[in-house]
């Protein structure tokens, strides 16, 4: 068994980093791909040491350019990678360009794709990651979901569901992982002489930052914030922007803001384990903040990660001053707010999504199932049926029962639900696709 994982940027390597080490706990033949579309190679290789990971076996070095030139030269480099290594199956995470990159070459290559954090979707075509992740879950062959709501989101785009598991999202295994590493090496609390309550905040969506009267209106928000130390380490780009429309010295003049340089991961996890309130606009943060107990306020009008907001911990709140006063004014004010958020159930699992993609993946190569091959009988689709189910049955029943049958959506009380194996459909109505073999 040999297993191709490919990643690119800080939050790719975050997030397999679990997945990575428990591969090593099993002595699973496994090589590590790195695009290095973040980084350059010094300090993407300092980043595998602090995360106590082995060093990659080939790094890319793509660097930044645009788009297209990037997941080019990564369709490219790792094409050639996967020549040589023939893997039994890749694995990429997320919705960078190198998993774009990554999801097409081993596609095109017969060599399945296992996606991790799939049926993520903002609806939201203005957002290359968006573009990203659904041209990735057209490649795959397996689709890890953090969540239900996300197995949802490919039942509707007719993903087989026998291929789709519910893991749970790496993240909070990444989070447990890694604060315990955090804890040992890391001593950005006594460094920034941090006392009181703390606010972490990050923003860096070009929505957010190239957009003057939005980020005026976040910043005048910003200015407004009391009782509370605030931390923010300015992304570039940001740094760039509120220069450029006159509003750093704003941020600098006030004593409950800090303006840091960007910091380390394992220093931020910290940070951010330590605030009361997290301000952000980041996708990746409203799963941290939520796994830490940390209540969220999140700069965006939506957000792939619904279900942080339907659990409880964390607010959409756009860019506009008076809905981020309201919302950081009802999480400080009222007790009762803020328990609720900080004890919001975590909707992404309970740390142990490693294990359950790597004994999908073991159970899916030993019954043979990741092999890619030529169709040897015709397959004839035979339509699809809406039915009510009276009788007492669960869904393997029904599909053993029925052959060529496949049950892709149970509906109970008119609410989707994921049709797994052991559910009983009794008094449910059922989507079931039909296919005659010949």
């Amino acid at each position: 068994m040999k297993i191709v994982t490919i990643v690119g940027t800080r939050p790719e390597i975050i997030k397999m980093a679990p997945v990575l080490a428990q591969m090593e706990k099993n002595n699973i033949d496994n090589i590590l791909i790195n695009t290095g579309q973040h980084y350059d190679y010094e300090m993407s290789q300092q980043f595998f040491l602090d995360l106590e990971l082995k060093k990659p076996e080939y790094n890319i070095e793509v660097g930044s350019n645009s788009h297209g030139k990037q997941t080019a030269a990564m369709i490219e480099k790792i094409e050639d990678i996967l020549e040589i290594e023939k893997p039994d199956i890749v694995l990429v995470q997320g919705d960078t360009n190198a998993v774009l990159a990554g999801a097409i070459t081993a596609s095109k290559m017969h060599i399945p794709v296992g996606h991790v954090e799939a049926g993520l979707r903002s609806y939201d075509k203005t957002m290359p990651e968006e573009i990203n992740r659904q041209i990735a879950d057209v490649c795959s062959a397996m689709f890890f979901v953090p969540t239900e709501e996300s197995a949802i989101n490919l039942l509707f785009e007719n993903i087989d569901p026998h291929k789709i598991f519910i893991t749970g999202n790496t993240i909070v295994d990444a989070c447990i992982r890694h604060l315990k590493i955090a804890e040992r090496k890391s001593n950005i609390l006594s460094k920034l002489g941090i006392t009181g309550d703390l606010l972490t905040l990050t923003m860096h969506r070009a929505e957010n930052v190239d957009d003057p009267e939005r980020l005026k209106n976040i910043v005048d928000a910003l200015l407004h914030l009391k009782n509370i130390t605030v931390i923010f380490p300015v992304h570039p780009r940001t740094l760039k922007n509120l220069k450029k429309f006159r509003l750093y010295n704003k941020l600098e003049s006030v004593s409950h803001i800090k303006l840091i340089k960007p910091i380390g991961y394992l220093d931020f996890l910290l940070l951010l384990s330590k605030s009361k309130i997290v301000i952000t606009d980041s996708g990746g943060l409203q799963e941290e903040a939520i796994t830490l107990n940390v209540p969220c306020i999140t700069l965006r009008y939506n957000t792939e990660r619904p279900e942080t907001v339907t659990a409880g911990g964390n607010i959409l709140v756009g860019a506009e001053k008076e809905k981020i006063l309201d919302a950081f004014n009802k999480i400080c004010n009222d007790l009762g707010i803020y328990n609720k958020m900080k004890n919001a159930k975590n909707p992404f699992g309970d740390g142990n999504s490693s294990d359950n993609i790597l004994k999908s993946i073991l159970v899916a190569k030993k019954s043979d199932k990741l092999k890619i091959s030529i169709p040897e009988k015709i397959v004839d689709y035979d339509g699809r049926e809406l039915l009510k189910i009276d009788n007492d049955i669960s869904v393997s029943q029904y599909e053993e029962n029925n052959p060529g049958s496949k049950i892709c959506m149970v509906f109970a009380d008119n609410n989707p639900g994921f049709p797994h194996s052991e559910l009983n459909l009794k008094n449910k109505v059922i989507i079931v696709n039909k296919f005659r073999i010949e």
